[in-house]
């Protein structure tokens, strides 16, 4: 079962690409293993599958000591500043940057560990008060200390928007984040790329995509329902 969601996600990922005139390629399809065994990101792993995401720090650790040391994990949680330090040299990209205090705190870590880590910057594009995230008055000060970085390096902006939009509110917010986007790219900011845009989960993949995502997370939609037992 879990080889035909898996299979279907993928398939779902390529149409929706190729219905906003992209390569399937330039869509990177994370797969979320949020509370589900390491067995289980082994099965997919062993489908071909590359790129898995955690949100909890002790729960990605876990897997990466006891899984094939070619995944390129990706944390998409929220990151508190006291656990920074057990994700350096494991991740392939942080997705979660949402203060300058964070940020000081990832590039402190990373010149300890003599590593250099890609982050995304998490946008509150809807400023919610229960959301992580920086909000948009507070980004153009986290930018600017992520110029002077030499080992924390921003790859994009991360997205996870209110859970009770309709399709036409949703697509606003999606626009908007692609046109914030688009805006810090013609700034032209020393160590602030912006080749990642991370937004897209089980229940919107096909539309983000549709809008200019290029990282999709997807856990239930491939893992099933998790299971907040383990």
């Amino acid at each position: 079962m879990l080889k035909e969601r898996y299979e279907a996600v993928v398939c779902e990922v390529r149409l929706a690409a190729e219905a906003a005139d992209r390569p399937a390629e330039s869509v990177t399809l994370i797969a979320v293993g949020k509370t589900h065994p390491a067995e289980a990101i082994q099965e997919v792993y062993d489908l071909g599958h590359r790129d898995f995401g955690e949100n909890k720090v002790q729960e990605l650790t876990e897997k990466y000591e006891c899984l094939p040391k070619d995944i390129r994990w990706h944390f998409i949680g929220h990151l508190q500043r006291n656990k920074v330090k057990y994700l350096m040299g494991k991740t392939a990209l942080i997705h979660s940057l949402d203060s300058v205090k964070l940020a000081r705190k990832i590039e402190s870590e990373s010149l300890k560990k003599d590593v250099h880590t890609d982050v995304l910057i998490q946008v509150n594009i809807c400023d919610e008060e229960q959301k992580f995230g920086v909000s948009i008055a507070a980004l153009p000060a986290l930018l600017q200390f992520c110029e002077s970085c030499e080992r924390l390096h921003v790859q994009g902006l991360m997205l996870i928007p209110p859970f009770d939009l309709s399709n036409t509110e949703l697509e606003r917010v999606f626009n908007e984040f692609y046109a914030l986007s688009l805006d810090i790219k013609r700034q032209k900011l020393d160590n602030i790329n912006m080749n990642v845009l991370s937004f897209g989960m089980s229940g919107d993949f096909p539309e983000a995509i549709r809008h200019h995502s290029t990282m999709v997370r997807v856990g239930t939609g491939i893992f099933g329902e998790r299971d907040y037992n383990n």
